[in-house]
């Protein structure tokens, strides 16, 4: 047998690691304006709670709203075009932050602040899709997702760093700074889109593709729990006994940060379906672990199995979309799929916030297992009639 029958399909190529690049620069400074956005509306807007939650939220606003046309727009017009245009617009309106002198004008600033996201992120996720071999598509977007967290780790050290030694106008330039240089980096990805024969009907379906609903539902479900954990577990350690939740974030974090680059190819190898049902079945334990064992124990094993299916989970649910859907959909798809993320991470918090108030916090974790069962079912159901 040859050995180039035998060999997988490349994954990592330049173009590959320029679209890494330029991600991780673009999420370096996304991650700089999270600490550094409430920090500036507080002190130098004087802005109350309510300030602060407009200000932070409209951003998520815009991102969400916008999603499904930046995803046609990737799909007629490129992905490298959107994401030069994202980052175009991220930049110049954070660099306009410091011109910002109500709470009214920054939070208008911040809008275009999730338009530029809103391109920026689906036209990233949508090249990296083109540039996976089918066969290693679980692969690649676990690889591609490090870029993120890393970004959304060290960026916010970053943002708290520059405020405290060289005040808020000094990160907003650097945040500004370090999108231009993902827009740069953009520019050397070129085109990913893969050769299509034209037809009357290319690229004129609706905004949301068929093919994009289950596996958004199943990513809803999948995030739902894990918003509301990151949002009351540091309350919820306090309820135990425990000093603060430092420990159990940083082991969460973790465990997907191994998983999602020693064991990249783990969803590849199992399968997308038989890797969302996994994964949905372990936040499923994981939320019913720390609602009925409440106890330090039970918090911790429920953390490390809830790390587990999310690492898992969401490279699988966006291999299963991709798998459905034609070359000229993908971006449409993945800006379906990754609006789940957005509403997941409002409508979760809220919800447990909810349940919380008005039982008690191991509850509310219930009812997060509750909605992410729901999910595990859908993928059960999805998958017989597959």
């Amino acid at each position: 047998m040859s050995t180039s029958a035998t060999t997988k399909p490349r994954l990592v190529t330049p173009q590959f690691v320029l679209l890494g690049s330029a991600s991780l620069a673009y999420f370096l400074a996304d991650g700089m304006l999270v600490p550094a956005v409430p920090r500036y509306v507080a002190s130098e807007l004087t802005g109350g709670n309510i300030a602060v939650g407009v200000a932070v939220a409209v951003f998520s606003l815009s991102a969400l709203a916008l999603r499904p046309w930046t995803g046609r727009f990737a799909d007629r017009h490129g992905r490298s075009i959107a994401m030069v245009g994202g980052g175009i617009v991220f930049a110049a309106s954070v660099a306009g932050y410091g011109l910002a002198d109500s709470v009214g004008v920054l939070s208008a600033l911040r809008l275009l602040t999730g338009v530029g996201d809103a391109f920026f992120f689906v036209g990233a996720v949508t090249a990296m899709s083109d540039l996976a071999p089918v066969e290693r598509r679980g692969e690649a977007i676990s690889l591609f997702s490090l870029s993120l967290y890393v970004g959304l780790a060290v960026g916010p050290l970053a943002g708290e760093a520059i405020v405290n030694t060289a005040g808020f106008t000094t990160v907003w330039l650097v945040s500004a700074g370090s999108a231009l240089l993902a827009v740069l980096l953009s520019l050397r990805v070129g085109d990913t889109r893969e050769p299509v024969v034209a037809t009357p009907t290319a690229g004129r379906s609706g905004l949301i593709p068929r093919a994009a609903v289950v596996p958004a539902l199943l990513l809803l479900a999948l995030i739902w729990g894990m918003a509301g954990f990151l949002a009351f577990v540091p309350l919820y350690a306090l309820d135990l006994g425990l000093s603060g939740a430092g420990f159990l974030l940083f082991g969460f974090a973790a465990i997907v940060v191994v998983i999602r680059s020693a064991g990249a190819r783990i969803p590849d190898h199992l399968g997308a379906h038989r890797s969302v049902r996994l994964a949905l079945l372990c936040t499923t334990i994981a939320l019913i672990t720390i609602g009925t064992w409440r106890t330090v124990p039970g918090l911790i094993l429920g953390t490390a199995l809830l790390g587990l299916g999310v690492a898992l989970g969401t490279p699988a649910i966006m291999t299963l979309a991709l798998n459905r859907a034609p070359a000229t959909e993908r971006g449409a798809t993945m800006a379906t799929v990754t609006m789940s993320i957005d509403t997941a991470q409002a409508l979760g918090p809220i919800t447990l916030g909810l349940a919380a108030a008005t039982t008690t916090r191991p509850t509310a974790f219930l009812t997060a297992a509750l909605i992410s069962g729901a999910g595990l079912a859908l993928a059960m159901r999805s998958h017989e009639r597959a």
